[in-house]
Formats: structure tokens, sequence, C-alpha cells
């Protein structure tokens, strides 16, 4: 079986692979402090001397706001390191599965971007992914970059789903934007979009690919959601209210895509079945969450 790569193994989405890969004997998981991604010629060597067939870079610099002050590090962690790894895998031949993001459009569509759409990003964040997907492509002939956006799930830090159950614990009233329309995507699924992809991997195959669950809706709605959803799972809740906001009530140093929907239609003919709905992904990750 092919040795498989994974950087970034310890973070929300890394974690899932790992969990996804559980049968995989020859997979290899590294992330900090072993690996650093603003030291881009470590990680490099580090590739070569570990000598994988597959490549699969979950590990960014995500921090949206804080990018616009350290546009610099997220530079090193969007694109230069993700360079770095492609040039790598371009030596050893190996393929290189990335993960990007919808921040790489400008938001003024109202339907959903298909992968050949002129980016525009709006962000630092943006820009530095954007920036990696054009360095990826420019060095290393077999990749797969699968753009996604809203990503929440059990581990890590900190995502939206997380955020909202600890402020609806501490808090009567929450404020949220209605105007930045999208489709959140559990990261257990998108993990499983990836081992379904593995054993498909073909020359033919590299390219950009969309993936998110199915269904669309604005922050406001993905809060609402999750207060209901999490009630009937017998959360710790005390709020009473979620007002709607627009995104100048709400400034934020990053500016965001007011519509960022994306077509997946490219990569669902690699999976075996069609993207579930994004409140119900919420439901099984909530009673997840509930029962750790």
């Amino acid at each position: 079986m092919q040795k498989i790569l994974l950087i970034g193994g310890n973070g929300q989405l890394g974690t899932e692979i790992q969990k996804s890969l559980i049968n995989y004997p020859n997979l290899v998981t590294v992330s900090r402090p072993q690996i650093d991604l603003y030291e881009p010629e470590k990680l490099r060597d580090l590739v070569l001397e570990i000598q994988p067939e597959i490549v699969i870079n979950a590990a960014a610099y995500t921090a949206v706001d804080l990018a616009e002050k350290e546009p610099e590090l997220a530079k090193l962690g969007n694109a230069i390191a993700p360079q770095y790894l492609a040039q790598a895998c371009e030596q050893l031949g190996a393929y290189l599965i990335h993960i990007s993001t919808d921040y790489v459009f400008d938001g003024t569509s109202n339907q959903p971007y298909p992968e050949d759409h002129p980016s525009n990003p709006l962000s630092t964040y943006g820009k530095t992914k954007l920036a990696g997907e054009i360095a990826i492509q420019a060095h290393c002939q077999r990749h797969v970059i699968i753009r996604t956006a809203w990503v929440y799930g059990s581990y890590g830090k900190a995502n939206f789903v997380k955020t909202m159950l600890r402020l609806g614990k501490d808090r009567e009233v929450v404020k949220v934007v209605y105007d930045q329309v999208g489709s959140p995507t559990w990261a257990a699924d998108l993990a499983g979009v990836i081992k379904q992809i593995l054993p498909q991997l073909t020359p033919e195959m590299t390219g950009i690919y969309h993936y998110t669950n199915s269904g669309v809706c604005s922050w406001y709605d993905f809060a609402m959601a999750i207060f209901a959803e999490a009630r009937q799972l017998n959360f710790p809740l005390q709020i009473q209210e979620v007002i709607p906001i627009t995104t100048p009530e709400y400034p934020t140093p990053a500016h965001r895509p007011p519509y960022s929907v994306l077509a997946p239609a490219k990569i669902r003919s690699y999976l075996d079945s069609y993207p579930p709905y994004w409140r119900e992904s919420l439901v099984k990750m909530l009673k997840e969450l509930r029962s750790t």
C-alpha cells in the first residue's frame, strides 16, 4: 500500500483524516512541534526524507482577521510552504492533496462558483491561499486542490459551531451577520472525500475541485440551527435571542465574500454519494461533541 504523509494531523481536519484513514498501515502523520509551516525548508526536507507517494496537506494559516496584521506569516504558511511541498512532491513523483478555500472569490456572484471562475480574493488570507494554489500548480504536476468552505468539527481549538455553543452558554443575546451566505462543511465529511479519492488518484485527475456539504445558509441561519439542534441534545444554553445584523454592523479587519457558495459538480464523479445536507451533518457533529 502506498505511503501517505499527512501534514497537520492534529488539527481540526487532520484529526478527522487520521480517523478516516485508521486502517491505512502506511500513514505517517506530522504536526507541530515536529513540523512548522513557517520553516518551509525543513518541511520540504522532511518530505524528502519520508519519501511518501501521497502528501495530504491539512495545515494552513487560518486566522482570517489576524492575517491582516501578519501578512508575512500568512504568506509563509499559505503560499511559500505549499510551494516547498509541491517542489518536494515533484522531486519524488508524489501526489499532493491540498486544501484551499472559498475565500479566493470576491462573492459578487449570485450563482455557485465553478472551479474555473476567475478568482478575486478580498482578504490577505484569501490572497495567500490563492498564491498557494498557483505555486502548487506551477511546481507539482500531480496535484489535487480541494477548495472548501465554512469548515467546522469536533476537534481543533475553535470554529463557528464551538464559538456559538460557548456564547450560547454564557449569553442570552448573540448578534450574527445574515448577509454572508455559504455552505457549512463538516470536517468529517471532507475527510471522507479525501479517503474516497486516494485510490482514484491518476495524473488525469490533476486540478482544482470544490467540495462542501449540500445546501446554503447565512451565518445567522447557521447559528439558529446550531442553537436549535443543541437544545434538542440538551447542551447547556441560556441563549434567548439571536439578532441578525449586517456586515457593516460587525466590522472585521478582513473583508469576507458576501456569497461564497461553491459548485461541487466536478468532484462528484469520484464520490459514491451526494454530499450530505449541511444541517444533517451538523446534527451528527453535535451528537459526537455531546458524547465526548
